[in-house]
């Protein structure tokens, strides 16, 4: 199908700078000697898990127990649920789990220990663990020497096991430059496996040493005592990543297509249909170099018009300006002229939609289902 046939706005993801990005990701684990459980976050997409995992069963990490769910009835069994552990859950973790999935836990607290190992020993089942460790002050975990580490080990009992440590730079989010970044990835690495030798120094067998961001694992040189890096936007990439350095432009593989719909003559704007609803309300590039609104707009062949962008959105309206403020020529975008706009977060904007267009050589050749309306 011709992109000009297909509704707009819709998401597009171009197969050869997937398969790329997949590839870059897989060699970069290949030269640390780890393995790679990429993150299924970004896509939610059974197809786009499938070309990221080892073999058919994972590795793999999820943010949501919907995903576990599906990804786990779908063959892809070995996983790590990356967000803390809230009890309630646990009866669902323990669903998943005696359908023939191992997905792992994290936590970061004696109170949670507590109450992971009361529900285990009530119900007369078991969980596998992981501590989480704030490497960067980024988000949530423990900090590196923290006793409250060796004490929410000693609190895990009752069939449930100590597998392994978890950590995510998010600080290298923030970094500028190469030197920064080589930095973040260093002191990633250091801090985990200073927390993995304390745990086994005290009796504790660590099985699992997990760290991982995109940006990282871009950066990463060497990764002695860690056993496996998570990354996730770093398979489609997007405008913020662009600008942390990790990426190119030509890298980004989601796009939005919309179309012209009309135009404010004395503003100089061009007025689509891709508004925030479908771009999202992320406007991370504005804390960095370049500033992309809320997108970065390229022509229906996915080539980049470098002097427009996204100034403004509303719900169901995208504006697109000259960055020099002059009038965009009526001539150049008539209306129902189709673009594709580059997205500032591909998670989020990823998230507007139900199905993704495959892109290949200029044409939609297939659709692949999010799991949004997955039961």
């Amino acid at each position: 199908m011709k992109l000009t046939e297909l509704d707009t706005p819709s998401l597009l993801i171009d197969r050869d700078k997937l398969i790329r990005n997949i590839a870059r990701a897989k060699a970069s684990c290949a030269k640390l000697g780890v393995h790679w459980r990429p993150h299924l976050k970004t896509h939610k997409c059974l197809e786009i898990a499938r070309l990221q995992i080892e073999d058919p069963t994972g590795p793999a990490t999820v943010s949501t127990l919907k995903e576990a769910e599906f990804f786990a009835s779908n063959g892809i069994t070995d996983l790590i649920y990356a967000v803390g552990i809230a009890p309630h859950k646990l009866p669902r973790v323990d669903r998943i789990n005696k359908s023939g999935a191992d997905c792992k836990i994290i936590l970061d607290s004696v109170e949670a220990a507590d109450a992971v190992s009361r529900y285990a020993r009530t119900a007369g089942t078991s969980f596998r663990v992981l501590i989480e460790i704030d490497c960067d002050g980024h988000r949530s975990g423990l900090k590196p020497g923290s006793p409250e580490i060796l004490e929410v080990a000693r609190h895990l009992k009752d069939g449930v096991a100590l597998v392994g440590v978890l950590t995510h730079a998010g600080g290298s989010y923030s970094a500028h430059g190469d030197a920064e970044l080589k930095a973040a990835a260093e002191n990633e690495v250091t801090a985990i496996t200073r927390v993995a030798d304390d745990l086994r120094a005290a009796g504790f067998p660590i099985e699992i040493v997990s760290v991982g961001s995109t940006p990282t694992l871009c950066a990463a040189e060497k990764a002695p005592g860690v056993t496996e890096y998570r990354s996730g936007v770093g398979t489609i990439f997007d405008l913020f990543m662009h600008g942390v350095g990790v990426c190119e432009i030509g890298d980004i593989a989601e796009s939005v297509l919309v179309s012209v719909i009309g135009r404010q003559q004395e503003k100089g704007w061009l007025i689509t249909d891709g508004g925030w609803l479908a771009m999202s309300r992320d406007r991370g590039t504005a804390s960095q170099a370049v500033d992309w609104g809320y997108g970065a707009v390229c022509d229906i062949n996915g080539n980049l018009i470098p002097e427009l962008w996204v100034a403004s959105a509303n719900q169901e309206h995208g504006i697109i300006a000259r960055r020099d403020g002059k009038p965009i020529s009526e001539s150049d975008f008539p209306l129902d002229t189709r673009l594709r706009i580059l997205p500032n977060h591909a998670c989020p904007t990823a998230a507007a939609f139900d199905r993704y267009h495959i892109v290949d050589h200029g044409e939609a050749t297939e659709v692949w289902h999010r799991i949004n309306n997955w039961e």
